[in-house]
């Protein structure tokens, strides 16, 4: 299947800037077409935009056995590259006076009122304290709510098996419970650590779906297609895909362990996406809203333009501001651990990651962005504004994943002019 990039060059950008070099373009074509074309993607979409000039490849094909070449308008599904608009959601809510940055969260979610945490890592679950203080807003976005992803192999701790068996802890597969459900066997666990007192990955996120929809009196899907997606023009975004879409739907692969080969982990037409799941997960977990690169390029720009879309303003600038601030002070980060040499350049601050110091990647400080367990990434520059969206559909197992995007994010910054 030939690949195909195009790129959009109206003659006056939307900002001051140097756009994006024909060469710098065809660099990125370039690192992108390696995997596919060796076999170790079916195929992605990538998305490079500068002001308002874009570059789009879609290489590939998205299904293997179909061969359906990839499209510029191909669904995938964006897993952990979700909780930005999670928090664009709960930061509106805060806008409106439901919800209180610094207030507890009880009111809406009593399943974590009155907390027992852990007085240890390896404790026994019995081996408890009371917390020192509620679960706020800004500890579930700043992923400090004491609960999370434990960074050891699983079942080292009983807490971990505890999370395992109750089907509440971070992973691939879909969680099964309603949020009530989920909420209550959530509740039911002790915290490993004190609110606000150290990083722990993904959960705040899981639970920010549920608070959004809570405080707000909707399901978190209306609330997102009512708030954000309509206003944003983000028509093909959200947690399942009509049937006159499915067709659009790439394929999500995994690799075989030993092998390497690409087996299909959940195919468009009978799979996860033709449905609604029991839990709309705002923490993207078992794939979270399906999107598509040029909706996502318009939350982007939204971000960009400090909560603008043309003359709607959804949030404003002070709370961009804080979203797209490092929250993380360097105490914590040397108490939280995630991945070797995250925190030596990067922060959090709501929903997304923030560069803290030139990483070989951009030049300043202020990179914006996440990635999705099934291969996808993006990140804003608002110095450079620059936007770069990177789709594919295999479940991320190594450290070659984290190699492609750092490649392709490399490229985007080469290209500039």
């Amino acid at each position: 299947m030939a690949p195909t990039g195009r790129t959009e060059s109206p003659p006056s950008p939307r900002r001051a800037s140097g756009g994006l070099t024909r060469e710098g373009l065809a660099a990125v074509s370039s690192v992108l077409r390696g995997p596919v074309e060796q076999g170790g993607l079916p195929g992605l979409v990538s998305l490079v935009a500068r002001g308002a000039q874009v570059h789009v490849d879609a290489l590939g094909v998205q299904d293997l056995q179909s061969g359906v070449p990839m499209r510029r308008d191909t669904l995938f599904r964006i897993a952990s590259m979700g909780k930005p608009v999670t928090a664009v959601a709960t930061l509106m809510l805060v806008e409106d006076g439901r919800l209180q940055l610094d207030g507890p969260v009880d009111r809406w979610l009593p399943e974590l009122a009155n907390r027992r945490v852990l007085r240890a890592l390896d404790s026994p679950l019995e081996d408890t304290v009371p917390a020192r203080r509620p679960i706020t807003v800004r500890d579930l976005l700043t992923l400090r709510l004491g609960t999370g992803a434990v960074m050891a192999p699983p079942n080292t701790y009983p807490i971990q098996k505890a999370m395992q068996a109750e089907r509440v802890a971070p992973g691939f597969e879909p969680i099964p419970h309603t949020p009530d459900e989920f909420m209550r066997r959530l509740g039911a666990l002790p915290l490993i650590h004190h609110p606000g007192e150290r990083w722990m990955y993904h959960t705040g996120f899981e639970v920010l779906g549920v608070l959004v929809a809570r405080a707000s009196g909707m399901g978190l899907d209306d609330f997102l297609s009512e708030r954000l997606f309509k206003p944003l023009g983000m028509n093909d975004t959200a947690f399942s895909v009509p049937q006159e879409k499915l067709d659009r739907v790439s394929t999500a692969y995994q690799r075989a362990p030993g092998t390497g080969a690409l087996t299909a982990w959940d195919s468009p037409l009978s799979g996860l996406l033709s449905h609604p799941p029991a839990f709309l997960a705002g923490g993207g977990q078992g794939g979270g809203l399906v999107s598509t690169a040029d909706d996502f390029l318009t939350f982007c720009r939204m971000l960009l333009n400090q909560g603008r879309h043309g003359a709607t303003r959804l949030l404003s600038p002070e709370s961009l501001q804080q979203m797209l601030t490092d929250q993380i002070p360097p105490e914590q980060k040397a108490a939280s651990p995630f991945f070797p040499g995250f925190w030596d350049t990067s922060g959090w601050g709501f929903g997304g990651s923030v560069t803290t110091r030139p990483d070989g990647i951009s030049p300043t400080a202020g990179r914006y962005g996440w990635a999705g367990g099934f291969g996808t990434t993006f990140f804003i520059d608002p110095d450079q504004d620059l936007v770069a969206l990177l789709l594919t559909q295999r479940i991320m197992s190594g450290p070659d994943d984290e190699a492609f995007a750092v490649a392709f994010s490399k490229a985007a910054y080469a290209a500039l002019g």
